[in-house]
């Protein structure tokens, strides 16, 4: 049996979340174990290499994140944070929840207000 510990999982999460939003794909990809499903509002995927894939478009449109709430257990954690971007949408408040197992996040369900994008659908969903 692997130890978990919300250090572990902070570890993890946080390695993910700031790899992303530095378009490093590669460090984001350490962090991902398998399966691995992720869902938001316009995707869903058990692909974590289509996931990743996705990932230097998003931030492409980003200007900037401020982590509001980091909340850490055994396996799972939930992240608050604003994302600006460089769209007519322009602030994005989202939630984020992670579960993990072995120390790698195998589950992340994105959580925001997808009304101010349903212009730019056709651009985001695959």
């Amino acid at each position: 049996m692997t130890t978990s510990s919300p250090e572990r999982t902070r570890h993890a999460v946080r390695g993910y979340h700031d790899a992303r939003f530095r378009g490093d794909v590669t460090s984001a990809a350490e962090h991902l174990g398998e399966p691995f499903h992720f869902q938001s509002p316009f995707i869903s995927s058990d692909d974590r290499t289509g996931h990743l894939a996705t990932l230097p478009g998003f931030v492409s449109i980003v200007t900037g994140v401020e982590l509001i709430s980091e909340l850490y257990g055994e396996a799972e954690a939930t992240l608050v944070y604003d994302v600006h971007t460089a769209t007519p949408v322009g602030t994005q408040r989202t939630a984020e929840h992670f579960r993990l197992e072995d120390g790698r996040i195998v589950s992340i369900m994105l959580l925001f207000d997808a009304s101010p994008w349903q212009s730019m659908k056709a651009h985001i969903e695959p």
